[in-house]
């Protein structure tokens, strides 16, 4: 398969906490090579790969699916080759004291004025056509699978500028992921307006994606970039790099390790610690394997996945990969607020605490807060 890559080169001026108003120095690593892991450990065989169908040839017939992201080609290899490195000395201080930067600020985040989140010679470029792996094995749901229905219960601001890839709350803060070259971030927001608390930039070359909070860190994929970032929760300080095959989708974690979606059927588990993948299960419905997994969130023993390019989230058996209901959020955001251009829904989080549940959209200008209703 050819390989394209992107070679895009660029220039971060840095700030303090996002505020153009105290621009800083901030140190950047020399390139650190990314150093093979041990061999992965996957307590399932995969059946061979010429068993296994495309991804692509499913598609359900209520749903269409433009050409973004492009499709994939190609069976990927067995998963064996996620690796990682330690980044030293690059723990930030604590942005205490810091004036938080409200999200009407502006639509697009202005670069020079965020520091970054890793040095732009740590990501690798883009592979466009980066195959992903494949789901082992397709069953079905024999019984009809439920559809829920929702009740807002309130709703939040939510930066329009935002292009949410992942989104978590944990212990009182909300965490959130954006993507698009030139444009990814990690963030901590202030639920109630809106307001982001810290933030830093992910290279020009990188396209942010799934986020998930778990034991002091802060983990983040990359869509074609085959790379994830650890951060410290506090700091937002670069802890580690690791990769992984295929595309980066979503990410969550059931308090024990993380679980990863990558557009296909299949999600996958890793260690949080060694970042092998453990185990994997593919997603399947009463009419097959359902694709497109997008954003997750682990909510009371379930898998909530947003299924890219709907207004349906997908509630599902970590167990089996069975789905046992869909959420349906037709119309959660109202004709007023797509006065604006709006991209699809994504992004779940949940109040553990509380029981709450969150959902929005990239770009959205709202967050809600949603019950949701039994099937009348």
């Amino acid at each position: 398969m050819r390989r394209i890559v992107f070679f895009l080169a660029i220039a971060l001026a840095l700030g303090s906490c996002g505020r153009p108003d105290a621009p800083a120095s901030v140190p950047t690593a020399a390139p650190i090579p990314i150093v093979p892991a041990e061999a992965t450990v996957v307590s399932e065989p995969t059946p061979p790969m010429a068993n296994i169908p495309p991804a692509e040839a499913y598609i359900p017939p209520d749903a269409a699916y433009p050409a973004y992201p492009p499709p994939t080609t190609g069976i990927a290899s067995t998963p064996a080759d996620i690796s990682l490195t330690t980044v030293p000395n690059q723990t930030a201080a604590p942005c205490s004291g810091c004036t938080p930067t409200p999200f009407e600020a502006t639509a697009t985040p202005n670069l020079a004025f965020i520091p970054p989140c890793l040095a732009a010679d740590q990501i690798p470029p883009a592979n466009v056509q980066l195959p992903t792996p494949e789901p082992p094995g397709n069953t079905t749901v024999r019984a009809p699978v439920p559809t829920l229905g929702y009740r807002v219960v309130a709703s939040y601001p939510h930066d329009r500028g935002a292009f949410t890839e992942g989104l978590q709350y944990v212990d009182g803060q909300l965490y959130e992921g954006t993507g698009l070259n030139g444009q990814s971030e990690l963030r901590q927001v202030d639920l109630a307006n809106g307001a982001v608390l810290r933030r830093c930039a992910l290279p020009q070359q990188a396209f942010g994606e799934g986020i998930t909070v778990l034991n002091g860190k802060i983990y983040q994929l990359t869509w074609q970039n085959s790379t994830g970032m650890v951060y410290d929760q506090a700091s937002f300080g670069l802890l580690r790099l690791f990769t992984y095959p295929g595309q980066g989708w979503g990410l969550t974690n059931d308090d024990q390790q993380l679980i990863m979606s990558d557009g296909t059927p299949t999600l996958r588990w890793l260690d949080p610690e060694s970042l092998h993948e453990t185990r994997r299960v593919a997603v399947y419905d009463d009419h097959g394997p359902v694709v497109n997994l997008n954003e997750l969130e682990y909510v009371d023993g379930a898998i909530l996945a947003n299924i890219w390019q709907t207004d349906r989230i997908a509630r599902i058996d970590p167990q089996s990969g069975a789905v046992t209901a869909w959420i349906d959020l037709s119309g959660v955001l109202g004709p007023d607020d797509r006065t604006q251009p709006v991209d699809v829904l994504n992004g779940i989080a949940y109040d553990a605490a509380s029981k709450r549940l969150f959902v929005t959209g990239k770009n959205w200008p709202k967050l809600f807060e949603i019950e949701l209703v039994p099937p009348s």
